[in-house]
């Protein structure tokens, strides 16, 4: 900048000797552009990033979402990233601690991200011991504001929800599409009765009420989002005890297992969550998958970083982005685009359309008071309830 300005006062002078004349225009014109230049070489800042999973890559789900979103911008040439699986066992769960610390002693990295609302008192702990090292955290707003080096990332998964739940319940009274009965009960397993979870089910349930206020909701939690085989057990109780013919799975790999009970029993369809698992399932899965409520936290990321390059640092503070913003969505083309019939398409553009321009207002598991009134909404709708 200093050589910028020196160029500039040089300008002026000669400007006040010879008038304005086209050769002071052109010497201007080449400051300008080379002030320009400087400008874009410092936007171009290639940024040195830590993800840290606690968990496991293919999920293909959640954390496969983000390195989705975060591989993008390395082939872009925008970071340079290291991944680092941690496990997400019982037993993993001391190396999450220790290995926050680890890269965060490095000093090497621009931004270490994580996610997930287990890891919100690790990250708590380990940023303020490093208050100059810089944090993302997607899905979590546990400590949102408090720390000024940590950006929370979240989504409005109760929007998200709303449209599927709309989905569903559409389908489910589509007696043109093969695998349905007669009864108006859909499925939801979510990995844990955390808030979070929470907020995806109680837009699911007010999405589908709101096209039946009789349907039921068959809604049960794996405690983890690896243990297929627990999710694969409730599924079977959903489709032969409960008659749910659509079962949502939103407890990334580990709700997995419903669709593996849906296509043994052959009666009935799969949601998918977070990424479109049409294209990761297994073929015979994945041919059961109706659609996949998008979380786009690959996304999320990548625009975390265009507003750093635009100069705009987040940290310190809480993102939510919805269905305005694209911070989610729902798969539209192959399975969807082919099995629903064109009364479901107009019942879920209506929703999204609604939630979009704020006629539609769709409560959250999140706001002071919403996790225990999506509980008592989920009880007040369960099959089994009077």
């Amino acid at each position: 900048m200093k050589k910028v300005f020196s160029g500039l006062m040089a300008l002026a002078m000669a400007a006040s000797l010879v008038g304005c004349s086209s050769s002071s225009s052109s010497a201007a014109t080449a400051a300008a552009t080379a002030a320009a230049g400087e400008s874009s070489a410092a936007a171009a800042k290639t940024y040195n990033v830590a993800y840290l999973v606690n968990g496991n890559l293919g999920d293909k789900s959640f954390f496969d979402s983000a390195e989705t979103g975060l591989e993008t911008l390395q082939k872009d040439g925008r970071i340079t990233l290291k991944t680092i699986e941690m496990g997400g066992t019982d037993s993993d769960k001391p190396k999450w601690l220790q290995t926050l610390y680890d890269v965060s002693d490095e000093g090497s990295y621009d931004v270490i991200v994580v996610g997930t609302y287990q890891m919100p008192d690790y990250l708590k702990e380990v940023a303020e011991k490093y208050p100059d090292q810089k944090y993302v955290i997607f899905d979590d707003d546990t400590y949102a504001t408090q720390d000024a080096n940590v950006c929370n990332i979240v989504y409005k998964q109760n929007e998200l929800g709303y449209i599927i739940g709309t989905f569903a319940a559409m389908s489910t009274m589509d007696t043109n599409l093969a695998n349905i009965n007669a009864d108006k009960v859909i499925g939801f397993v979510g990995g844990f009765d955390s808030p979070v979870i929470n907020d995806f089910l109680y837009g699911y349930i007010e999405g589908a009420q709101a096209v039946d206020p009789d349907m039921k909701i068959d809604a049960r939690y794996t405690s983890d989002y690896v243990d297929t085989a627990k999710a694969k057990e409730y599924g079977y109780s959903m489709v032969n005890d409960s008659k749910c013919d659509i079962i949502w799975g939103v407890a990334g790999n580990a709700g997995n297992g419903a669709a593996e009970s849906i296509l043994d029993t052959g009666a009935g369809w799969f949601i998918g969550v977070d990424s479109d698992q049409e294209l990761t399932l297994s073929k015979d899965l994945a041919a059961i998958t109706l659609t996949s409520g998008l979380k786009n936290i690959g996304n999320s990321l990548i625009w975390f970083f265009d507003e750093l390059d635009a100069g705009n640092e987040h940290y310190g503070e809480k993102i939510s982005l919805g269905l305005a913003e694209g911070g989610v969505g729902i798969v539209t083309d192959k399975n969807y685009d082919t099995y629903a019939s064109a009364d479901t398409k107009a019942a879920v553009q209506a929703a999204i359309d609604g939630i979009s321009n704020g006629t539609i207002k769709v409560d959250s598991a999140l706001d002071e008071g919403g996790n225990e009134a999506a509980q008592k909404l989920r009880d007040s709708v369960a099959p089994n309830a009077q």
